[in-house]
């Protein structure tokens, strides 16, 4: 028997490519054959995937960036990408295929449309990318990680939940130790894009924070390739404990070692918060299209289990009230912990991969 054949497609960016990355794993598990396409920026994000996992880097493009002449390239580069995509799916008829958002994704749902093959979208944020607000209207299914998303008129959709990846599901609902006197830690994370303001403020917001509180601290802190002497150079002066890097490889583990995390608002960190159940200071990324990242926040701070802090009011010392105020107040910080487990989905990608297989079912009857 013939496997099936799953087709993602992901743009360049962690949180389109961490949701591929946990459905790629399940597909695999199941006896699927599965095939990502991206392009060479989307393909930096694929080292966690299965080596199992076909990797295609497709031609695509965007008219939201660069000037006049690469707005005028963005047609023709997006028809060869869309035209090479039909010519390789009519070689290897996918059964599905799944696009997670991002100009990348553009091609292979491009084709898809074209030849008419069962394809669906999820859409991770609360407010749906450009790309997926195209697509929305031409798929036969659209999966939402972010509930409730904010959706084109006419347009129904599921809500699925974000996946997230086994190194994260294996710390589902870690055992929390609440704050104390003894050592806590700190997660800071901020994405690549929009880290700097957390490495300008973060440090000095720690700096501040009482000294009975501040000699038990360490810090995780990912910055930017730029901003890790300066971070790393105050902490140090300030005799912090902190390990500043430009990237965690094993941000589960030290997310379910932290007292409490500081995050950008990705959907991708939401997620990955909400599962393994942490108390969270987020603070959304202001220049996020659509401000979806406000709406992400969402659904922790109305269950009490983070605090947001609009980027316009972030300074220091706001920061430091905070912080303080959640590591000064264990039964707090345990009712926080339990309220993001109370919103998190641990189930997404088994959400996902049942549309994925109701898709394949339907088509072949």
């Amino acid at each position: 028997m013939t496997q099936p054949l799953l087709l993602m497609a992901a743009g360049g960016t962690g949180g389109h490519m961490f949701p591929a990355q946990a459905l790629a794993e399940a597909m695999l598990r199941k006896g699927w054959r599965v095939r990502l396409s991206t392009d060479a920026r989307g393909a930096r994000y694929t080292g966690g995937f299965p080596h199992t996992t076909e990797i295609v880097k497709v031609p695509s493009a965007t008219f939201s960036r660069g000037g006049a002449l690469a707005k005028l390239a963005a047609g023709p580069r997006i028809a060869a990408g869309v035209t090479r995509m039909a010519m390789q799916m009519r070689r290897d008829r996918p059964d599905v295929v799944v696009g997670f958002g991002g100009y990348p994704s553009i091609p292979a749902l491009g084709a898809a449309t074209v030849l008419k093959l069962p394809r669906m979208i999820h859409e991770q944020n609360g407010i749906l990318g450009r790309v997926n607000t195209f697509f929305a209207s031409r798929v036969d299914c659209v999966a939402c990680g972010t509930w409730p998303t904010e959706l084109p008129p006419g347009v129904e959709a599921v809500h699925t939940g974000n996946p997230v990846r086994t190194a994260v599901l294996e710390r589902a609902g870690a055992g929390y130790i609440t704050p104390g006197d003894y050592p806590m830690s700190i997660l800071v994370i901020g994405g690549s894009q929009g880290a700097r303001i957390l490495s300008d403020v973060v440090p000095a917001a720690i700096a501040a924070l009482p000294e009975q509180v501040l000699r038990h601290v360490r810090v995780s802190h990912q910055a930017r390739e730029e901003d890790l002497e300066r971070v790393a150079t105050f902490y140090a002066e300030h005799g912090i404990d902190a390990d500043v890097q430009p990237f965690f490889k094993d941000v589960p583990r030290r997310m379910s070692e932290a007292q409490l995390v500081i995050s950008r608002a990705g959907a991708s960190s939401v997620a990955d918060i909400s599962v393994i159940g942490r108390p969270a200071i987020l603070i959304p990324y202001a220049a996020a299209t659509g401000d979806h990242q406000t709406a992400n926040a969402r659904g922790l701070v109305e269950a009490g289990a983070a605090i947001r802090i609009p980027e316009s009011r972030l300074d220091a010392e706001a920061l430091a009230e905070q912080i303080g105020a959640v590591m000064t107040n264990p039964d707090g910080a345990l009712q926080m912990a339990r309220a993001a487990l109370s919103v998190g989905a641990p189930d997404a990608t088994d959400r996902l991969v049942a549309l994925v297989e109701e898709l394949a079912a339907k088509e072949a009857r």
